[in-house]
């Protein structure tokens, strides 16, 4: 089973093991051969690959001759009884759309125990034995409560654009995102090339700056602005006076929304003081970076973590995160992978650093 080959299981402190084991060789065997039926939902903001997530979940429970449900709305939804038994036709041509058919919403009300307590009375009362949530940190703190508290067998799969999912190499929607992120600014490039123009673009990346690091590295842009590595003005009015200096007539900046120098706007109307030469522009990214049809890198990613989510509660395992580490299924607990911050690769940084001179 895949919990001997992950670390986080293996270790004996802290909440998950006294939730992966309190449950009891009996209740894990129960589980493992009376499964019949399990629901599903997304949760949280949309990622492309969400819908392809769904489709292997409902199509590999099916396989197993297990029945599931579709959850609308979330969290919301499940409290409000938006149920639907799915079959394989009720997932056709539905891989290569981005968004999520099933919807998501935010869900006040499951914040509070007697919410929890009620959406598990719903998935009692329509005979759902175990839940997968399609989602991220948020939704997994949710994941997490529902499980301990209401004792449901719940696995979650890592779905959001900002691959700050701690326990996965990516989560599903990164490779869309940066995609659509390079896509536009190498549009953005053309313009700043004719005009001699420096444009500073905002990402999305309020936490993390994956995809202003790997969108930029992809991009070829000039500096880039994330969480992780703080840079004040002056390193960056340095860099753009090296440009200067190197015979660059243009320029682009990719700043994650998160960065701490000030905001893009603040930003470029301090270059435009301090380095009068530049004909600053800003572009802010925003909800353009969640849609579009998913990558065929997502598609697979979300195909197999919704196969591994169904083989994992089968196996009588709750209270985890399906992920991927070196192209290797791994499981990790779900409190561990929504409290724990996945580290930026310093030699990311590093090669960020050496190809934009």
């Amino acid at each position: 089973m895949w919990w001997h080959d992950c670390d986080d299981l293996r270790s004996k402190n802290g909440e998950l093991w006294q939730l992966f084991h309190t449950r009891s060789t009996f209740v894990r065997d129960a589980l493992m051969t009376t499964l019949q039926h399990i629901g599903v939902l997304t949760s949280g903001g949309d990622a492309p690959g969400m819908n392809a997530a769904v489709r292997a979940v409902a199509r590999s429970a099916i396989y197993h001759n297990i029945k599931v449900t579709g959850i609308s709305e979330g969290y919301t939804g499940l409290l409000e009884g938006k149920l639907t038994l799915l079959n394989s036709r009720s997932v056709s041509n539905i891989v290569n759309q981005g968004g999520t058919f099933l919807k998501s919403a935010r869900c006040m009300e499951f914040y509070k125990p007697e919410g929890r307590a009620k959406a598990a009375e719903q998935l009692r009362e329509s005979g759902i034995e175990a839940l997968v949530v399609i989602g991220g940190d948020g939704s997994f703190t949710g994941a997490t409560l529902l499980a301990r508290e209401q004792h449901i067998p719940v696995v979650g799969i890592p779905g959001t654009i900002d691959n700050d999912i701690y326990g996965t190499d990516f989560t599903i929607g990164f490779d869309t995102a940066i995609n659509t992120v390079q896509e536009a600014v190498d549009k953005i490039r053309d313009t700043a090339t004719s005009h001699n123009r420096l444009f500073i673009i905002e990402v999305m990346g309020r936490d993390a700056g994956y995809i202003a690091l790997y969108a930029g590295i992809g991009a070829g842009s000039e500096e880039i602005l994330i969480p992780e590595k703080s840079r004040d003005i002056d390193y960056l009015l340095h860099s753009l006076n090296r440009s200067d200096r190197a015979g660059k007539t243009s320029s682009i900046v990719i700043v994650a929304e998160g960065d701490k120098s000030g905001g893009v706007f603040e930003l470029a109307k301090t270059v435009e003081e301090k380095l009068p030469g530049y004909s600053t522009r800003v572009t802010v990214l925003g909800h353009l970076q969640r849609g579009g049809r998913p990558t065929c890198a997502d598609r697979v990613l979300a195909s197999r973590l919704g196969v591994a989510a169904v083989d994992t509660l089968r196996d009588g395992t709750s209270g985890v995160m399906v992920g991927l580490r070196d192209n290797r299924i791994t499981l990790t607990g779900l409190e561990k992978a929504c409290k724990e911050t996945p580290d930026m690769d310093p030699e990311l940084i590093r090669v960020a650093d050496i190809v934009s001179i």
